[in-house]
């Protein structure tokens, strides 16, 4: 699967508004904002939510986690081709709240590689994108740790962390490059596109908003 950019990528995480129930109501929500403006927008949720929430809407579902296993005798591990039967079209890994060794996010590559399926893995800063690209990842979302989460935006407090983070990747092969991070509003994607971003992964901006559709509208509009 190839997808579409510029993207924005809607992570659920384990937020209550995110789970169960009320990750039916966002899907619905970001497949509404998707349609209207006419913009990528792509969710992830929990595995136990995945094949759920892929029956209920039309834009693309990734699962926030996949291990680099095989089938057979593994327990408590999301095997690659589970997660794509149950509707998974991606992945994210290595987000700085799942962090993997190194051979388990190469292995984690190679495997979703066999199964065509997307892989955005997520580096905290340039030097460890570079590091990350020699594995051909689909994209590399860079999001400073200490940012997560905030109000403030990595394109307005840290402009340099997407410009050398693009700059570094590119030496070593042509993987765009999402930001995330403190993501807000219209104004702070905006500027991440200007630095050359190829979109923006974001998480409690939206799925914790007073009002999800407003917020992701807001972005969408901004791409």
């Amino acid at each position: 699967m190839k997808l579409e950019t510029p993207v924005i990528i809607v992570n659920f995480k384990a937020y209550i508004q995110g789970t169960g129930s009320g990750a039916g109501r966002l899907a619905k929500i970001c497949e509404k904002v998707a349609h209207d403006t006419g913009k990528n927008i792509v969710i992830a949720v929990e595995e136990v939510d995945l094949h759920r929430i892929s029956s209920m809407v039309d834009i693309s579902v990734f699962s926030e986690h996949m291990d680099p296993i095989h089938p057979g005798a593994h327990t408590g591990q999301n095997l690659p081709e589970a997660l794509k039967e149950n509707g998974a079209k991606g992945t994210i890994l290595n987000h700085s709240e799942d962090r993997f060794r190194i051979d388990m996010l190469k292995g984690s590559i190679s495997r979703a590689k066999e199964l065509e399926l997307v892989t955005v893995v997520c580096a905290n800063d340039a030097d460890t994108a570079e590091a990350v690209a020699a594995f051909e990842p689909d994209f590399i979302a860079v999001e400073p740790p200490e940012l997560i989460g905030g109000d403030i935006s990595v394109s307005t407090s840290k402009p340099e962390v997407i410009t050398d983070t693009i700059a570094q990747v590119k030496k070593v092969a042509a993987i765009p490059v999402l930001c995330g991070a403190g993501v807000k509003s219209g104004e702070d994607v905006k500027k991440a596109i200007e630095l050359g971003a190829d979109g923006i992964l974001i998480a409690s901006g939206i799925v914790k908003a007073e009002d999800p559709e407003k917020a992701l509208r807001e972005l969408a509009e901004a791409l």
